[in-house]
Order: C-alpha cells, then structure tokens, then sequence
C-alpha cells in the first residue's frame, strides 16, 4: 500500500505547521544523495514527526515525508 501522504498533495492542518529553514541532505530512492530544506515540521499527537522537504536545484515542488535519520541528515544552519 502506498502512503499518500508523501504525496505533494497531501498537507497537514496548516495551524499544526512549525516553519523551518533547515539545510539538509536527501536519500534518494536510487540511493544517491541531494541537498534540500527542511520549510516545515509537522508533529502530531501520536506517531512520528513529518518534515516539508524541497530539493534544491531540481525545480520540483516540495513534499512532506516523515522524519528518518536515515534518509534525512540535519546540516548546520549556522556557525561553521
């Protein structure tokens, strides 16, 4: 079954969005890496945390996927 919510689509409540601007590099499915940003956190009640993830450079839109350290690497922002 395919989760619809990793979908450009689906959004979460907009109230429940924190904005973000958090540099990070992207796990692709073929298994390369990219550059992107975190504009976004969502935190439901329950279960885990999704983040709003835009690819740079690559002119696509950008999506919500759920949080995966693996997948997901957190760059500094500042200060290096």
């Amino acid at each position: 079954m395919t989760d619809t919510r990793t979908s450009s689509a689906w959004q979460p409540p907009a109230e429940e969005v924190e904005p973000a601007y958090q540099p990070v590099e992207v796990g692709l499915a073929d298994g390369d890496w990219a550059v992107g940003r975190i504009n976004g956190w969502w935190r439901p009640a329950t279960g885990r945390s999704w983040c709003r993830v835009r690819l740079l450079g690559r002119g696509e839109e950008a999506r919500w996927m759920p949080f995966d350290p693996d997948r997901l690497v957190l760059l500094p922002s500042s200060g290096i």
